[in-house]
């Protein structure tokens, strides 16, 4: 194995020599992967496909021991680092240009106790694994909508999902953690164990270490959930949203509706004339007993003239999945993303006007109604802190050619700016793009200067930078 040119955490080359590179690749249960070699071109693929980085080499890791070998390695040499559970993340950052990937896909076991209502999960589980495993019992904990989301990456920046009116954002649902270290310790945290470092995790990014095993308190869902879809032609917009604002004032922690507008997709219960046309659909979901559910749901049933709609009772695992075929990987994705306490007005017509100029039968525009148990926490409970956020807004461009990469990220700012003082001022930051650094300090809100004074203490060399980076003050 040949030396190579690595870039170091300044992104100034350096040279790894062929014996340290030897003493790696014998030191890992799993494989050093160099470009050319079967597996590179894999591990080096995330699911934004604007994302398009070239690392230097690859430690696809086998287990624990596989990770506490890379980010020793990568300490030493002061390597670029970066860390890939899903690759699912918007801004790309589970890979870099010229440096270490540390590639934790193949970890993806999911062990459920039952009786104790506890997961551990590996950090390259995706939300389909996870849910597979902790439904075989009749359990779940709320995770996101998308089942190739990588669960790493959602809980490390707070995550939510239909289940989080009722049981909170995912890491109020997280009990314990162990992370890999800069220092390549591998430390338990808890509310008890290293307890900053446990509170700085949940909704800190990646910033802290490698977290190479989650656990997480896990709550009685189905098999069957009462969900479905009602859409409305866009021309009902204005009027639903008003009524949605006022219906979601009433609703129990059970029952969770979401909103998008965009292009009507080919459903089998639209009729033909409606496919390719603009709408507003609205996503149900009861996490509780189905009758009551249906009761809950009724009222959006009325908000305009339905066009087709399709509700039922469906495995849970099933409507996990519905929306998939809209996000699969290989298209280019750009984001914009605003959280609000309210639908003001405002909002909801700047939203409307947005949908009326799509520049891609791709985009979208979704307002995530979470709520409920999401906001009894206090907002330093954990480093995630928007606990007022009652909806999260995320302006999904979307479009399949790099001929439309201006047109289409224009669209999402122009809304991302004609929102904006309507919005609360707090973002999510799994949403956030990597060209938005001055909107690092909203997304970790009020609690970010104990969230740097985790970073000093755990990476004060800042070796996991490859995140919405957190900066230690101890480098200036």
């Amino acid at each position: 194995m040949n030396s190579l040119k690595i870039l170091d955490g300044e992104r100034e080359s350096v040279v790894v020599d062929h014996v340290a590179l030897e003493q790696l690749k014998s030191a890992l249960r799993g494989d050093l992967l160099l470009p050319g070699d079967e597996g590179f071109e894999d591990a080096r693929t995330v699911w934004n496909a604007m994302v398009d980085r070239q690392p230097a080499l690859v430690v696809r890791c086998a287990g624990v021991a596989d990770i506490v070998q890379a980010v020793r390695f990568a300490q030493a040499h002061r390597l670029l680092t970066a860390v890939k559970g899903g690759g699912h993340n918007i801004a790309g950052n589970a890979v870099c240009d010229g440096g270490l990937l540390v590639d934790l896909s193949q970890l993806r076991a999911v062990m459920v106790d039952p009786q104790r209502r506890v997961a551990q999960v590996e950090p390259g589980a995706t939300l389909a694994d996870f849910d597979h495993e902790c439904q075989a019992f009749g359990l779940a904990t709320p995770v996101g909508i998308n089942s190739t989301t990588g669960i790493a990456g959602l809980t490390l920046g707070g995550g939510f999902g239909w289940l989080s009116r009722k049981y909170g954002m995912t890491v109020d649902n997280l009990l314990a953690a162990d992370v890999v270290t800069a220092d390549g310790r591998v430390l338990r945290t808890s509310e008890h164990e290293n307890p900053d470092l446990f509170w700085a995790i949940r909704g800190g990014s990646g910033n802290f270490g490698v977290v190479s095993r989650f656990e997480f308190q896990l709550h009685p869902v189905g098999p069957d959930v009462l969900s479905g879809l009602v859409v409305y032609a866009l021309k009902d917009a204005p009027s639903a949203l008003r009524q949605f604002r006022d219906y979601v004032k009433t609703l129990d922690d059970d029952t969770t509706v979401w909103t998008v507008m965009r292009k009507a997709p080919p459903l089998p219960f639209l009729p033909p004339e409606v496919h390719g046309t603009e709408i507003i659909a609205f996503c149900v979901f009861s996490a509780g007993d189905p009758d009551a559910g249906r009761t809950a749901i009724e009222p959006v049933r009325h908000f305009g003239t339905v066009l087709g709609e399709f509700i039922g009772l469906q495995p849970y695992t099933a409507w996990q999945k519905t929306f998939d075929p809209l996000l699969t990987p290989g298209a280019r994705n750009y984001w914009k993303s605003h959280n609000f306490a309210d639908l003001s007005d405002g909002a909801i017509d700047v939203a409307v006007k947005a949908v009326h100029s799509l520049p891609s039968p791709h985009c979208e525009i979704f307002f995530g109604l979470i709520g409920g148990a999401t906001t009894r926490p206090g907002a330093d409970a954990t480093a995630y802190a928007h606990r007022d956020a009652i909806y999260v807004c995320n302006v999904h461009g979307r479009w399949e050619t790099a001929a439309e990469d201006a047109q289409c990220t224009e669209w999402a700012r122009a809304f991302f700016r004609d929102a904006a003082p309507y919005a609360s001022g707090g973002v999510y930051v799994n949403f956030l793009t990597d060209d938005e650094p001055e909107r690092i300090k909203a997304a970790y809100g009020p609690g970010y200067e104990r969230l740097v004074a985790a970073k000093n203490k755990y990476d004060p060399g800042n070796l996991f930078r490859m995140n919405q980076n957190i900066r230690p003050s101890l480098l200036g």
